[in-house]
C-alpha cells in the first residue's frame, strides 16, 4: 500500500486547501449525523447554514477567479460539478420528499468534487495558468480569507448518541 503523500500546493491555492479541509469536515459531520440517526430536517438547516455562508461564495470565487481563465475539459467538468452541488442543494431545500440515503449520496458527491480539485484540477491549474493570474487568484483568495468561515453551527447533531 502506498501511504498518501500530501500534496504540494501552491503558494496561491493554499487558501481554497483549507477551505476545501473544512468541506471535507462539513461532510464528514452529515455523514455522522446521519449515522446517529439525526433528524433530517437538523441535517437539513447545518447544509443551509455551510451553504449559505460559506460553500455558495466558495463556488463563486473558484468559477471567477481561476475556471473561467482556462477553457478546457477539466475546468468544464468542475463547474459542471458545482452545477450539480448547487442543483442538490436547491433538491434539498424545495420541500420534496428527501431520506438519508439523498444526504449521503449529496456528501459523497461533495468528498468526490473536493479530492477531485485538488488531486486533479489545481495542479492542472498551477501548470496550465499564467503565473500573473495565479497570483491575482492568490491575493483575492488571501483577501477573503481575512476573516476565515467559522464553522460555529450550535446545533452539533453529528455528536449525539445514537437512539435505540
Amino acid at each position: 500500500m502506498i501511504p498518501n503523500k500530501p500534496l504540494k500546493r501552491s503558494q496561491y491555492m493554499i487558501a481554497l486547501s483549507h477551505d476545501h479541509h473544512l468541506g471535507l469536515l462539513f461532510c464528514w459531520k452529515i455523514k455522522e449525523g446521519l449515522k446517529k440517526d439525526a433528524d433530517l430536517l437538523r441535517i437539513k438547516k447545518y447544509v443551509d447554514f455551510f451553504w449559505e455562508g460559506h460553500l455558495e461564495q466558495h463556488f463563486q470565487d473558484e468559477e471567477e477567479m481561476l475556471f473561467n481563465r482556462l477553457d478546457d475539459k477539466l475546468t468544464a467538468g468542475a463547474m459542471q460539478e458545482h452545477t450539480v452541488l448547487t442543483e442538490w442543494i436547491n433538491r434539498l431545500n424545495s420541500g420534496e420528499p428527501v431520506n438519508k440515503a439523498d444526504y449521503l449520496s449529496f456528501a459523497e458527491l461533495v468528498i468526490q468534487h473536493i479530492r477531485f480539485e485538488e488531486r486533479v484540477l489545481f495542479p492542472h491549474l498551477e501548470a496550465g495558468l499564467p503565473s500573473a493570474v495565479l497570483e491575482n487568484a492568490g491575493a483575492y483568495f488571501e483577501k477573503q480569507h481575512q476573516t476565515p468561515f467559522k464553522d460555529d453551527y450550535p446545533d452539533e447533531f453529528w455528536t449525539m448518541r445514537k437512539s435505540g
